[in-house]
């Protein structure tokens, strides 16, 4: 079986659509209604941006690693220390203090019929709320407020909706500007603005308490940071309805990590100075004491003049004096330190650094230790105790601490064996020495813990200074290239987007739904319909008409008149050899209500009246019509099914004239038969048409539907030509593909040929009219959808 493959026809789809302009336009202009209205009613975007860079002091006294310049590039300052200061800049603890400090989660807003204007540094009014029993952090509100005077408003509950009408008994609770009112989540009081800004009488205004909690998050999401490989400068963006709070977030935001940077390294700063000043304190009263003992001794002895004895005994024993002191003074801050790390319930659990043990290894021992401290301090903040870098980091410093006391506790035991040597190679010395009094030794060795503990406060003394001078010499860690700054023009919604897609989606979606709709239409509607499924020729088509309009006459111009006037002009010419044989044309169509009798009846008449003789037959015995389209009212007793039961008729026994039209005789169905195919395969039917072959020019035969019974297909043998009519909107395509097609490639149906009967003006981009008719110059109105 030969069918065609349906294709598609551009210029027929681009048809399709124009024939539904009016429509598409419609859409596009609602559409495009629908983005303005969204233009003028919804929240714009705006962006702030501002970039900063990251300084390390420790990184950039030292070159990087190979893997580092490998990694990251040579000035790459570590890839992860970026990534960690990244995660300090967008941490909950900096966002919090940002919000509170700028009160962001309170807002104002300016009564509107759809839109609500917010105010932003230029409120009418400012709420303040008592610190003391407020718990609006924690808590979300709506307040609504009217101003009665300049000095009075009356404040409303979220819930009561009469704050935006108009009438004089709304209800609400009158307050003075400046006094307290008592809620459940807290104490508050207004005040006004002035000046410019100072509230309007009658004016509504809607103050918003939004959960710190919630803005938090809303700022992380907005909240990008972005940085180049192997580079410390951080680029910080944010997404605001209010151009100005974000200009103002993200400097708050410098500042805030600035800060935060600081504290850390002020803290250790701290630790040590404390330290320092705890032991000056315990070393001034031990040198007060030695003093008050040296000087009980000098009164008591008489040791004000010792004379020269005295002098040549410090000489003889001067250097070893200096070693002792040296020695007992390291062995005294070794004590110091042990007991610092050995003490429990500390605020910090950083070490004073740069005490002065005098050992390089101990030293970056505590530096290493106040590192991790400081490191594990920092992650803290934005997690938990149980985060396995902080388990990691509390068993580092606590192998740390171990060390330390391990190599205090040597250094302490080798610094008393020193001291026990020099004690004992002192006392050698003075033995060889003159032999001195006991009061004079006695006031040697107060005056040398004397010189011990003044030379222990002097050295504390210098370190505070030293600590006080570094603690000065900080700076923030964040250089600021840019400040934040915005270009007050909105990033969302763009009206050029949003105009272009309400047009892309005004046009996609009338487009969408007829192209959908005629993907999914399998009806016949044009005459491209029936060409593309079906290889059979094509004879023409019969646009529709009004039900009044049944037959055509002989001086009509009507479209329908012409059209049966065409396909009259194409049977003549595919008959084209029978020149002087009688036409025989046999009409049939898939199933019943296609126009197969109307068409029999107008193309008899539309030969007829070009005066060729015509004789009708009525050969669908089941469901005849022909005398009803051809309004002849008096019935025939006999007609073909008669003829063919009974020979004792004769042909001409069945034939019954027009009463208005000489050149047409019929011949009806007659009695309809209980077996209408039995009766068609008679002899009988041959010598009908054999008794008629000389007596008239053409013979129309208004047979049975194929699809439905076999009686056409038995008579086909007789028939020159078969007329098979398709009704626009009534047969699938499908079905005909399966029917029709194998009918003309079996050759069942002689010269079978296609006519498409009830085309639509304007159906599917098709329109039908040949310029004639009762007002040819009518022309449809541009505006009309139909």
């Amino acid at each position: 079986m030969k069918t065609k493959t349906p294709t598609v026809d551009l210029k027929q789809t681009l048809e399709l659509f124009l024939s539904y302009w009016k429509w598409i336009l419609l859409c596009v202009i609602i559409a495009i209604t629908l983005g303005f209205v969204h233009l003028r009613y919804a929240d714009y975007e705006y962006k702030a941006n501002a970039t900063i860079k990251i300084r390390d002091e420790e990184q950039s006294q030292k070159l990087p690693s190979l893997d580092d310049v490998k990694a990251n590039g040579l000035f790459s300052g570590g890839a992860d220390k970026i990534k960690d200061e990244i995660r300090v800049i967008r941490s909950r603890e900096i966002a919090e203090n940002i919000i509170k400090k700028l009160d962001l989660n309170i807002r104002y807003y300016a009564d509107g019929k759809i839109k609500e204007k917010e105010y932003y540094k230029d409120a009418p009014i400012k709420i303040n709320f008592y610190g003391s029993d407020s718990i609006i952090d924690r808590i979300g509100r709506n307040l609504f407020i009217k101003i009665k005077s300049p000095t009075q408003y009356i404040l409303f509950d979220e819930k009561e909706q009469s704050l935006f009408d108009d009438r004089e008994d709304i209800e609400g609770k009158l307050y003075d500007f400046g006094e307290k009112v008592d809620t459940p989540y807290g104490g508050f009081y207004i005040v006004p603005n002035d000046g410019k800004y100072a509230p309007k009488v009658g004016t509504s205004i809607k103050i918003a308490i939004i959960p710190v909690r919630k803005l938090i998050n809303s700022y992380s999401k907005n909240l990008t940071i972005t940085t180049e490989k192997g580079s410390s400068v951080l680029g910080l963006e944010l997404k605001e309805t209010v151009a100005k709070r974000a200009v103002d977030y993200l400097d708050h935001l410098i500042k805030e990590y600035n800060n935060d940077v600081l504290k850390d390294k002020e803290e250790v700063v701290k630790i040590t100075s404390d330290f320092i000043t705890n032991r000056l304190q315990r070393v001034s009263k031990e040198l007060e004491e030695v003093d008050y003992t040296a000087e009980e001794l000098q009164k008591r002895n008489n040791l004000t003049a010792l004379g020269a004895q005295a002098d040549l005994n410090l000489q003889a024993n001067k250097q070893l004096e200096q070693e002792i002191a040296s020695t007992a003074t390291n062995i005294q801050l070794i004590s110091y330190l042990q007991e610092e790390i050995q003490t429990e319930n500390k605020s910090s659990d950083m070490l004073p650094a740069d005490v002065g043990i005098g050992d390089a290894s101990t030293a970056q021992m505590i530096a290493s230790h106040n590192e991790l401290v400081a490191e594990r301090d920092r992650i803290l903040k934005n997690s938990t105790p149980k985060n396995p870098v902080v388990i990691n980091l509390n068993d580092q410093i606590n192998a740390l601490k171990a060390n330390l006391e391990r190599s205090l506790s040597n250094m302490k035991q080798t610094s008393e064996l020193t001291l026990n040597n020099l004690n004992k190679e002192n006392s050698r010395i003075r033995g060889q020495l003159y032999a001195a009094p006991t009061k004079a030794r006695q006031f040697r060795d107060i005056k040398r813990q004397q010189d011990i503990k003044e030379s222990l406060y002097l050295y504390l003394l210098e370190k505070r200074e030293e600590s006080a001078i570094r603690l000065g010499m900080y700076t923030p860690n964040a250089k600021i290239i840019e400040n934040a700054y915005s270009s007050n023009l909105p990033i969302a919604p763009k009206p050029a987007i949003i105009y272009l897609a309400s047009l892309i989606l005004g046009l996609m979606i009338p487009i969408g739904i007829i192209y959908l709709i005629d993907l999914l239409d399998s009806k016949i509607h044009t005459k491209n319909d029936l060409t593309n499924i079906l290889d059979i020729p094509y004879l023409g088509d019969i646009p529709k008409t009004s039900k009044k309009q049944k037959l055509i006459k002989r001086v009509d111009y009507s479209p329908k008149a012409e059209a049966f006037r065409i396909v009259r002009s194409n049977i003549d010419f595919i008959l084209r050899d029978l020149k002087h044989q009688q036409k025989r044309l046999f009409v049939t169509s898939t199933k019943a209500q296609e126009g197969k009798s109307h068409t029999s009846t107008n193309l008899a008449s539309s030969i007829s009246f070009s005066e060729k003789s015509v004789l009708l037959i009525e050969m669908d015995i089941r469901v005849p019509k022909i005398l009803d389209y051809l309004d002849i009212k008096e019935k025939p007793n006999k007609g073909l099914s008669d003829y063919i039961a009974d020979t004792s008729i004769k042909p001409q026994d069945v034939v019954i004239k027009h009463p208005e039209n000489k050149f047409i005789d019929i011949i009806p169905s007659g009695t309809i038969p209980p077996n209408p195919s039995e009766l068609l395969m008679s002899p009988r039917i041959a010598e009908l048409f054999k008794y008629f072959e000389k007596k008239y020019d053409y013979i129309v035969a208004d047979t049975s539907a194929v699809g439905l019974v076999s009686d056409t297909l038995l008579i086909s043998e007789f028939a020159d030509m078969f007329i098979y009519v398709v009704s626009v909107d009534n047969v699938d395509k499908r079905k005909l593909a399966n029917i029709i097609q194998p009918l003309y490639d079996d050759h069942r149906l002689p010269r079978m040929t296609m006519l498409l009967n009830g085309v639509k003006q304007g159906k599917k981009g098709y329109g039908y009219g040949y310029g004639y008719g009762n007002n040819p110059n009518k022309k449809k109105k541009w505006f009309s959808f139909s």
